[in-house]
């Protein structure tokens, strides 16, 4: 149960002023649904009003706040027209202007010969000194609520500043005083405040320094994010490995075997990470692993070689893949490797129904089935093993956490290995992943040939398409990516469709489409086509971001490169120059480009080191952007930022630890504080992981 001090927090949004039926969707989009989300919506800027010159010392461009006195209204003689309130101190003369003002509205506000203070932008033309519109209007007695620095907030279609700034201070009253869930030590150290002060002070800050990540304000907030996030992981890991492991240890024949199949040999990476995983399935306890490797460096040889290992053992192991496509492309290629070694391998998607799918489910069931690939179709309910040893998630990001947990419990104590193709900075490895050991392969294969990267104007099309038809003659093949706009998959399919229908006006039917919109029928037949003598062009969404393998395919145009991620970009490179041929990659933008999306575009020219991409994306972007799109199985940091943040995340780590070896059902004084914290955070699912939670 949440502690009941922090239900004003949990409470909707709408019950702050200014937040209605009408706006409440708004300002779910820009903060979340809860009050809570509001506390997290830290300013991005701020106006300083603070400066009150006399009328005539008032200068062009600024923001000031005056005095002055109101001497009389002159109307809008029509609609184009604006009203204008004259006014002035003892030093010269303030026009007021008003655009579509209502006069009585004007006349309340502003009653001929009251002493008013006005605040807002200062513009002078000829000899007059305006102020359009002003922001504050406020009697004399008034004056110290609007002569202050003013906090700005990020916003969206649908929410103005006054209500945004109004909703927030209403927030602000509802944070209840909490007891202290940091070491004091710590607090001590870095000279922080509680976290109801820092927060107060978070939200008023003085001057333009206090918008910085690193001020001692936002650096508490971040810390007591990042303290929550370490701490849910922790008590995850802790849970996963609580029930009793298993030992698994092969003989290593079918390993053996399969190394003297393969038509290269192992990278001393991949055989590191190989012993790394063999020997924590020896282990009695339960394995939790991830895997992670740039595009191309051999993921799928160690996690068959890990597979093994179960089969060995006479068990059974498990592959999850995100797509039905990823899906038929992995048992494709295992089924050759493992085409003469006796071990069953088996494919369940979405798609395999009726009496197939029966059969498949009893012989799973029976043991006759050694190795299952598939979607999240393998931890629903009815797909029986007999006896999972090893569980493999492969792309682990577009999976959350417990979907994990739910394919691990399929056997009695199963290990459990994550891969990602998807570099990640090592900060972000333990905030997503800190739950984890982690095995890392470095490099790509030996003859896979780099892949030449160039950017272009979009403008220069035409010379595109010449360039494509050249290639195309002398035996390419061409994937063309379409821009992704936002997350919507509609707009995402249009431009895919428009781009196909181009094509195929100058190739014919040598164009193939695919999109996630497609049935798996027909995505297969796309993707057959591509891969064999059927089409030589795939328009495609970023559905070919992931695995997607045909050694043939060349050159991978990317649409509006500046659209995507350093890694998305660096995903679809990885897509070509797998086979014999190098491969080229050419940027597609639309100029001018900002100052982020050249330097990215940048990186990509000077490196393929995914690791080296990955901790650029993340100090240009920041965490919530890393992956292109959010995926459910990264954490999404409100107020933590990991390129400024990343000593206070180790600290965490560390203080978790130590607390938990101390305090391991958070039944002391700080132990309760910290439960508080969890839930404060929205960490409920890791209190469930506590004895007495």
């Amino acid at each position: 149960m949440r502690p009941a001090i922090l239900n004003p927090l949990f409470a909707p949004a709408t019950v702050l002023p200014g937040v209605g039926a009408r706006t409440a969707s708004a300002y779910e989009r820009l903060a979340g649904p809860l009050v809570v989300h509001l506390l997290w919506h830290l300013p991005s800027g701020l106006i300083d009003r603070r400066h009150a010159p006399k009328v005539a010392e008032a200068e062009a461009g600024t923001t000031a706040t005056l005095t002055v006195r109101v001497d009389r209204h002159q109307p809008s003689p029509d609609r184009r027209r604006p009203a204008k309130v004259y006014c002035s101190d003892e030093t010269g003369t303030l026009t007021l202007v008003f655009f579509h003002a209502k006069g009585d509205w004007l006349r309340q506000r502003l009653p001929e010969g009251s002493v008013r203070v006005v605040s807002g932008r200062v513009e002078h033309y000829g000899s007059e000194i305006q102020m359009a519109h002003p922001d504050h209007i406020a009697p004399l007695d008034q004056r110290e609520s609007v002569q202050t620095v003013e906090p700005i907030y990020p916003l969206t279609a649908g929410v103005t500043l006054k209500p945004m700034t109004r909703a927030v201070r209403a927030a602000l009253a509802r944070a209840p005083v909490l007891a202290e869930w940091i070491e004091p030590r710590l607090v001590e150290a870095r000279h922080w405040q509680t976290w109801s002060q820092a927060l107060t002070a978070a939200h008023a800050p003085e001057s333009p320094a206090d918008l910085e990540a690193d001020t001692p304000a936002r650096s508490r907030l971040a810390y007591d994010e990042l303290l929550a996030n370490q701490m849910a992981l922790a008590l995850v890991r802790r849970s996963a490995r609580g029930g009793r492991g298993r030992s698994i240890a092969g003989d290593g024949r079918l390993r053996r075997a399969l190394e003297a199949t393969l038509p290269f040999r192992l990278t001393e990476s991949q055989q590191t990470a190989a012993a790394e995983i063999a020997e924590d399935l020896a282990k009695e306890r339960r394995m939790l692993r991830l895997l992670q490797g740039d595009v191309g460096s051999g993921k799928t040889v160690v996690a068959l070689l890990a597979m093994l290992v179960a089969v060995e053992a006479g068990a059974q192991a498990a592959l999850m893949v995100p797509t039905e496509l990823l899906a038929n492309q992995h048992a494709e290629t295992l089924g050759t490797l493992l085409a003469d070694s006796g071990v069953s391998l088996a494919l369940l998607t979405g798609r395999e129904k009726g009496r197939a799918r029966e059969r498949t489910l009893a012989a799973l069931a029976a043991g006759e089935v050694d190795i299952l690939v598939g979607t999240h179709a393998l931890f629903q309910k009815g797909v029986d093993f007999k006896d999972l040893a090893l569980a493999v998630v492969d792309e682990q990001h577009r999976f959350g956490v417990h979907q994990r947990m739910l394919l691990a419990r399929k056997g009695p104590a199963a290990d459990l290995l994550v891969m990602t193709a998807t570099p990640i900075p090592r900060s972000l490895v333990l905030t997503a992943y800190g739950d984890m050991d982690v095995s890392r392969i470095e490099g790509r294969l030996p003859g896979r040939a780099a892949v030449a990267t160039r950017a272009m104007p979009l403008d220069r099309l035409e010379e595109v398409v010449a360039a494509v038809r050249r290639a195309l003659a002398a035996g390419a093949k061409v994937y063309w990516v379409c821009p992704l706009v936002e997350e919507s998959e509609v707009v995402d399919l249009a431009a895919a469709t428009d781009r196909h229908a181009t094509l195929a006006e100058a190739f014919g039917a040598r164009v193939a489409l695919i999109h996630g919109q497609m049935k798996g029928l027909e995505k297969d037949a796309a993707m057959a086509a591509f891969a064999g003598d059927g089409a030589d062009i795939l328009v495609a969404t970023t559905v070919v971001e992931v695995g997607v393998d045909v050694a043939a395919a060349t050159i991978m145009i990317v649409e509006h490169a500046e659209r995507f991620g350093l890694a998305q970009l660096h995903q679809l490179r990885g897509r070509v120059g797998r086979g014999a041929k190098p491969g080229t990659c050419l940027l597609l933008y639309a100029a001018p480009l900002g100052e982020t999306a050249r330097s990215r575009l940048n990186i990509l020219r000077e490196t393929d080191d995914g690791f080296r991409i990955a901790e650029e994306d993340l100090r240009l972007r920041g965490a919530g952007e890393l992956l292109g799109t959010r995926q459910s199985g990264m954490p999404a940091f409100h107020l933590a930022d990991l390129a400024v943040h990343e000593e206070l995340l180790a600290v965490a780590r560390d203080d978790v630890r130590l607390v938990l070896e101390r305090d391991p059902e958070l039944e002391s004084e700080r132990g309760r504080a910290l439960r508080t914290l969890l839930y404060l955070f929205e960490r409920d699912m890791a209190v469930r992981y506590l004895r007495s939670g």
